[in-house]
């Protein structure tokens, strides 16, 4: 074997070991993406176990696929998984939050939002960025209610002054802090209806302690002082959405349509 030859031969053996040796480090975009892929498969594994207890909603239940995918959206919005799963509604496959949950994301990164009125006839909310001076202040009533067509449904024919909690919530949410939000600007309540029966005493700060307060007790038993009672909405034996039984057509806020500008 010639000279040439020979180094010819080294020359490709040195380039081979430098390509096996050299492959792309990682970015930092890619580690993101595995790191999320684990937490994926992690939540998934979770999902599984809890698909068909009833610590899952209705509209989730049996579903560890769409458990997953709200048990991810609600760690991008701060809550931990139990938390999620009594705070994410689907529905008509649209994600959102409730109302209650809404408001624990926006308070948590430190905006403020309090409760000015609130009659089953009007309910006036006020709120403002954190550090910020000027106050949003939203208010819904029965009137405005009934120009979109919602006075005739079951919720609110039961419950309207919780329904117009859930409106001003939604809106006011929107207002001050959509940046909190992370792509979930809708509450349950708006998207499908369904009343998830906080109890809200009249001019009172919205806060844990104001929601607590006092079901009337009935005779020779006691009262029931839960923070919260929830009403799953109705579904069929599988779990699927039974939109008949529980009138849950859709009905978008009235400033900001799905697919439009704000």
């Amino acid at each position: 074997m010639s000279t040439n030859e020979i180094a010819t031969r080294d020359d490709q053996a040195a380039v081979a070991t430098n390509q096996t040796h050299t492959a792309p480090e990682p970015t930092a975009g890619s580690t993101a993406l595995m790191a999320w892929a684990q937490e994926a498969d992690l939540a998934y594994q979770m999902a599984q176990k809890l698909a068909n207890t009833s610590f899952v909603p209705a509209t989730l239940r049996g579903k560890p696929g769409d458990i997953t995918a709200a048990i991810l959206a609600g760690s991008e919005l701060g809550l931990k998984p139990m938390a999620t799963l009594k705070s994410i509604d689907v529905i008509q496959g649209t994600p959102a939050l409730r109302a209650h949950a809404m408001r624990a994301v926006v308070q948590k990164q430190g905006h403020q939002i309090e409760l000015v009125e609130s009659t089953p006839e009007r309910c006036v909310l006020r709120g403002r960025r954190k550090d910020a001076d000027n106050w949003q202040t939203v208010e819904w009533t029965t009137a405005r209610a009934s120009q979109l067509g919602l006075i005739s449904k079951p919720e609110w024919k039961k419950q309207p002054q919780t329904m117009l909690v859930a409106r001003a919530t939604g809106e006011l949410c929107r207002l001050i802090a959509s940046d909190a939000l992370h792509g979930m600007p809708y509450v349950a309540e708006e998207l499908g209806g369904v009343a998830h029966a906080e109890l809200v005493p009249d001019k009172a700060p919205l806060s844990v302690a104001a929601l607590t307060v006092p079901v009337s007790t009935p005779a020779g038993g006691t009262a029931d002082y839960s923070v919260e009672r929830e009403t799953e909405p109705d579904a069929t034996s599988d779990g699927a959405w039974d939109e008949d039984a529980a009138d849950n057509s859709t009905d978008w806020p009235e400033t900001t349509q799905p697919g439009s500008a704000a």
